[in-house]
């Protein structure tokens, strides 16, 4: 059985809590500022269409992320795989949705907004003493602000050293590739090895 309607989705759940409803904000405060200058790691969420969708990871030295003002975050495009996919979609939608988290801390913060690609000198300037200048910078322009609580990271138990497995559980990056790209395009490509193809990440980090 499938819910197709806000009232049967409502009906299933209790009433959202007066302090859920109160958290969001419409700007970015000093604890939110704060959340920022420490996250080494974003997602970003963003929409094109309804088949166009994507959830980017990015990451960096801690605060990677600048903040402008109140109502502005810069974030740099670093090197990629150049597929673009959150870039166009930005393009398309001038929408972006972005989940930082820090190490350690369960909760995460979340920011919704409007987003421009921008190759402003000063935007650009922001990020000079990058290892790597961006090409561009995603500028967004905050909506709304709000912490998301503990329970999913609590629930997963992520940053519980003692949970992390071994990456030989599953095959090496390249192995997986070779085994979709056979399976789904009907092609045979060389797996790089493992090695390498972190070597050649790290050339590009």
């Amino acid at each position: 059985m499938h819910i197709t309607t806000l009232q049967a989705l409502r009906a299933i759940y209790k009433p959202v809590s007066e302090r859920a409803l109160k958290k969001e904000i419409p700007s970015l405060d000093a604890h939110a500022v704060q959340f920022i200058g420490l996250s080494p790691f974003v997602v970003l969420a963003s929409s094109g269409s309804l088949t166009d969708l994507d959830a980017s990871p990015r990451g960096g030295e801690p605060g990677f992320v600048k903040v402008q003002d109140a109502q502005t975050l810069l974030i740099p495009d670093a090197p990629g795989n150049n597929r673009l996919d959150t870039l166009e979609n930005i393009i398309a939608t001038g929408r972006l949705g972005l989940l930082f988290m820090v190490p350690g801390f369960d909760e995460t913060l979340r920011i919704n907004g409007r987003a421009v690609l921008s190759t402003d000198a000063a935007d650009v300037q922001c990020f000079a003493d990058a290892k790597r200048p961006p090409a561009l910078v995603i500028r967004v322009t905050v909506e709304a602000v709000y912490l998301h609580c503990a329970k999913a990271l609590m629930r997963s138990q992520l940053w519980d050293a003692s949970r992390h497995l071994d990456r030989a559980t599953m095959p090496t990056m390249g192995e997986m590739l070779r085994d979709q790209i056979q399976a789904f395009k009907g092609e045979t490509i060389d797996v790089e090895p493992h090695e390498q193809m972190l070597e050649r990440y790290r050339q590009s980090l």
